[in-house]
């Protein structure tokens, strides 16, 4: 051994290393069209993976496109992305389906997660019904964002919690899924009801 051996060996496995940022999976949900492949899109730090598939003239039928006419694809697995929040924390985002047939893959979807965001319309109320049920009886940590379609939305949160006939103790944001910065903070609202939900 050298006397240059330690020295080199301390340079190539410095002790004061800092740690990975901890790796914490997030679930995106809500109805058909809501926004959540463009919240994923709009956050995501990695080019974001998708599973959209063009609307079939017979999915048109079953699909309410009424306030998406310009919709012409559908999530039919999942969206994929991440977020590095700070040093010590990396969210992993998964987008769910918004159609109901597609329900059987929530539970794999879903499987491991902190929280979710249920994405809403309040064009569309009827359409989120499912994904709050979902996580109100998984009893998963969640938040319901209204998307500010054209920059407004159609009825104050209120309204919402009553339509939606959510508990007090879920909160009610409203953000715009095309806005990194909005995304992020619905995000951290979903992460600080994990963390009370946990004692953390």
């Amino acid at each position: 051994m050298t006397a240059t051996e330690p020295a080199i060996r301390a340079t190539a496995f410095p002790t004061s290393a800092v740690p990975p940022p901890l790796p914490v999976k997030m679930v995106i949900a809500g109805g058909f069209g809501v926004g959540k492949t463009t919240a994923v899109g709009s956050i995501s730090e990695i080019e974001p993976l998708t599973t959209e598939a063009a609307i079939t003239e017979v999915a048109a039928g079953v699909d309410d496109l009424s306030h998406t006419p310009t919709k012409t694809t559908t999530t039919v697995a999942m969206d994929f992305g991440c977020i590095t929040i700070d040093p010590t924390l990396k969210l992993y985002l998964f987008g769910t389906p918004g159609q109901e047939r597609f329900g059987f893959m929530w539970d794999d979807i879903v499987e491991g997660a902190v929280g979710g965001l249920v994405i809403v319309d309040t064009r569309r109320l009827d359409d989120c019904y499912a994904a709050v049920d979902y996580f109100e009886h998984k009893q998963i940590p969640f938040a319901v964002a209204v998307n500010a379609f054209d920059g407004h939305v159609e009825h104050d949160l209120d309204e919402v919690r009553w339509a939606l006939d959510v508990a007090e103790r879920v909160p009610l944001v409203v953000f715009d899924a095309r806005e990194r910065g909005s995304v992020r903070d619905a995000l951290l609202v979903v992460l600080e009801q994990a963390l009370a939900r946990t004692g953390g």
